[in-house]
């Protein structure tokens, strides 16, 4: 058995303080419930502020945005828990929201006369990156905001202006 700074560990196993990725991700289930979304996009900022990721106030702003569509996506279309990890990758923080639903997200499906439907693209806008995988009987979709990167000024207002303009477009084309 030989030993590290973390205790006695068997002869040529590293200590788990050796290979672990710090901080370590936080993982959770949200309730499907809408007014569960709210605290949970606030418990990733506040993961991030106790991490001390490097994040401008203005990233963490987006940060909370982008969490909050997500988790809204996953409790309108499955009506079941979902689960949040959060993870620091070093250069950006990670937000995934595993859903049961196979259904993949779908930026361009929002109809002009709801209110909602268009989370996906601010996402798209005010990430890093984002994207979806299928994981088991249902998927996670993620996405990323850079320590170097966040979506100020000029970036911002470009986002929100191509998010109402595919909105008026998408009624142009279902009204002609």
């Amino acid at each position: 058995m030989t030993v590290s700074a973390s205790g006695p560990t068997p002869l040529g196993q590293p200590s788990p303080t050796d290979t672990a990725s710090f901080p370590v991700p936080q993982e959770w289930d949200v309730e499907p419930d809408r007014a569960a979304v709210r605290p949970a996009r606030r418990l990733i900022r506040e993961i991030a502020g106790f991490w001390g990721v490097p994040l401008s106030e203005c990233a963490l702003q987006d940060v909370e945005l982008c969490a909050g569509e997500l988790l809204a996506n996953a409790v309108e279309h499955t009506g079941a828990r979902c689960r949040v990890t959060v993870r620091w990758t070093g250069e950006a923080l990670r937000v995934e929201v595993a859903d049961t639903s196979l259904r993949p997200p779908d930026p361009s499906s929002a109809e002009d006369t709801t209110t909602g439907g268009r989370g996906l693209c601010l996402v798209a806008g005010l990430s890093r990156a984002w994207g979806w995988e299928p994981v088991g009987a249902g998927k996670v979709v993620w996405f990323e905001v850079a320590a170097d990167r966040p979506a100020v000024g000029d970036r911002r207002l470009a986002v929100l202006v191509r998010v109402e303009q595919a909105r008026v477009a998408g009624r142009v084309a279902r009204s002609g």
